[in-house]
């Protein structure tokens, strides 16, 4: 039996490629195993899958800012490199699939070691220092922007597109209002700052809610924590995180507000979700999503709100703005042509596990 190892995780974001390519290696008879950390988000979404084998590890994040656990993770990634590395040599997979954050560094280290062949994914427009220490061991690199291929080996560098979850797509408004006791007598704006929340995007939300809520219903996935019990309206639902029940949010969605996180952006542009994005800043960030929602605003996916420029006032004039000119969004989004960047990633691991 062929056999195909995961790795990703730190966020959502890390996993949801792997979750979309899964289900298809085990359709076509593949073992599939997921080396991931210890209590990880990564662990919460792949453990509970059937016939997939979890392995957890020892994972430490690399920093570019002073932190005392900059003192004790490198010794964190060693024990996970020496983890990693005997759980591949025992279990052999023909193959490698990394996501990225820093979980996959020991992963794939430890597959270089035992000369399986690594295939990688970067979503966003820049590769990030997981992957940055990743690429020169890989066999293959997937893009999602064509901008990043040109920044990689030629050798080793495929310019997939972005791959979106096909579950995705199959979501009920009916069962999103029902989730969130939503009439359909407002339009719904769908607000998220990823897995992980966004307090600055939480909080500039609930202090324009007043004015929002008067037009809008809102669905708010706040991040882990981050729930604020005294807000209550039939108008305004919270959420630390969703699963399951996204696609069926997303159906009754009409706009997004939300972080500039690359597969988050693609899945509402797949959806054509017209979005005010307010990426992270260069202060908390490399600048990947800075980088992420320019590149959608030149394309007219998206309008862009940085997030020194929040306030009430600009939140809430952007927001009606976006909601009057969502058909003009709506069309330039179809506009683009799609590509299955599922099923390329796919035949890329195919032929790389073949090799």
């Amino acid at each position: 039996m062929k056999k195909i190892m995961f790795t990703g995780g730190g966020s959502a974001g890390h996993v949801t490629v792997n979750l979309a390519l899964i289900p298809r290696f085990l359709e076509q008879g593949w073992e599939v195993e997921y080396i991931g950390s210890e209590n990880g988000i990564e662990k919460e979404l792949i453990a509970p899958l059937d016939k997939v084998r979890y392995h957890a590890i020892a994972t430490g994040k690399l920093r570019r800012y002073v932190d005392i656990k900059n003192i004790t993770d490198p010794f964190k990634v060693i024990k996970g490199v020496w983890q990693a590395y005997r759980t591949i040599k025992k279990r052999k997979p023909n193959a490698v699939f990394s996501k990225g954050g820093f979980v996959s560094v020991p992963v794939v280290v430890g597959a270089w070691l035992n000369k399986v062949p690594v295939v990688i994914h970067e979503s966003d427009f820049t590769p990030g220092l997981a992957n940055r220490i990743s690429i020169p061991l890989a066999t293959a690199v997937c893009t999602t922007f064509p901008e990043t291929a040109k920044q990689l080996p030629s050798a080793k560098s495929h310019h997939v597109g972005a791959v979106i979850r096909e579950e995705i797509r199959q979501g009920s408004a009916e069962r999103g209002r029902r989730l969130c006791g939503f009439s359909d007598r407002k339009p719904v704006i769908l607000v998220t700052g990823g897995s992980l929340g966004a307090r600055a995007v939480n909080k500039a939300v609930r202090e324009a809610l007043p004015e929002l809520l008067q037009q809008f219903s809102i669905v708010h996935l706040c991040g882990k924590n981050q729930l604020d019990q005294e807000l209550t309206s039939p108008d305004y639902k919270q959420f630390e995180y969703v699963n399951e029940e996204l696609p069926d949010i997303l159906a009754m969605t009409d706009l997004v507000i939300s972080r500039a996180g690359s597969n988050a952006i693609f899945e509402f542009l797949s959806l054509r979700k017209p979005m005010l994005l307010i990426p992270l800043t260069a202060k908390q960030s490399r600048g990947d999503q800075i980088l992420n929602a320019r590149s959608f605003e030149k394309s007219g996916y998206a309008e862009v709100l940085h997030e020194e420029d929040i306030s009430v006032k600009t939140l809430v004039e952007r927001v009606n703005g976006l909601y009057e000119k969502r058909d003009i969004f709506r069309t330039q989004m179809s506009s683009g042509k799609d590509q299955d960047a599922l099923l390329t990633v796919q035949n890329i691991l195919l032929q790389t596990a073949k090799k």
